[in-house]
């Protein structure tokens, strides 16, 4: 996809805040300081849209990007980080999990972020099955592969791919870096492909500028 335009639009803590404008989802969860505001940065070709922080478990709110004035990149606030307050962690399930489903019809692909270092945990897990049990289209990715050896990298997508297995729609978990562009040209690819499927399944042309 040829990136035209992109910016952040807002936060939404309630169902309320969040923008009404048409277009389809591309939605980013996991665990906090998984690297997802790096991911989203990589993808849009900037280096600090997507606000990143040192501080896992900062951000909570759902966030909202606009792209090429025709769909959204949906950032989820991180789930499972121990330091971060008992009243915020009982606070993921109904913003993002009330999001996932207020909003699930809308969503071209969900793309669920693992650690290629930590591997994939039990809250992983339990997000992969959610998904595939609400029937949520999605892709696994495996991030900061830069960080492991030719060999580490070899085992952890090995790992990650045993661990999470294939999407119901086929799709293999990708290793994949921000830092390097590992593996976003085919994340880019399943990104394409979802929206193009939702399109045609919603019986209305192409919206957004193709690949380049």
């Amino acid at each position: 996809m040829k990136i035209v335009s992109s910016r952040f639009e807002r936060e939404a803590h309630r169902a309320e805040d969040e923008p009404e404008a048409s277009g389809p989802y591309v939605v980013f969860l996991g665990r906090s300081n998984v690297g997802k505001s790096s991911l989203i940065n990589r993808l849009l070709g900037v280096s600090n849209l997507a606000r990143t922080s040192s501080t896992p478990g900062r951000t909570q709110s759902v966030n909202f990007y606009r792209i090429n004035e025709a769909l959204w990149f949906v950032d989820l606030p991180g789930y499972g980080f121990a330091k971060v307050p008992e009243e915020v962690r009982r606070s993921w399930r109904p913003m993002a999990q009330g999001f996932l489903e207020r909003r699930h019809e809308r969503i071209a692909t969900a793309v669920l972020i693992v650690d290629a270092r930590q591997g994939v945990t039990d809250l992983d897990l339990m997000m992969r099955d959610w998904l595939v049990a609400s029937g949520t289209p999605f892709v696994a990715v495996a991030t900061k592969a830069d960080k492991l050896s030719g060999n580490g990298r070899a085992a952890a997508g090995r790992a990650v791919r045993e661990a999470l297995g294939p999407s119901p729609a086929g799709v293999e978990p990708l290793l994949v870096s921000a830092k390097t562009a590992l593996g976003i040209r085919e994340l880019w690819s399943h990104l394409d492909r979802s929206l193009e499927a939702r399109a045609a399944t919603k019986g209305k042309g192409r919206a957004w500028t193709s690949a380049s």
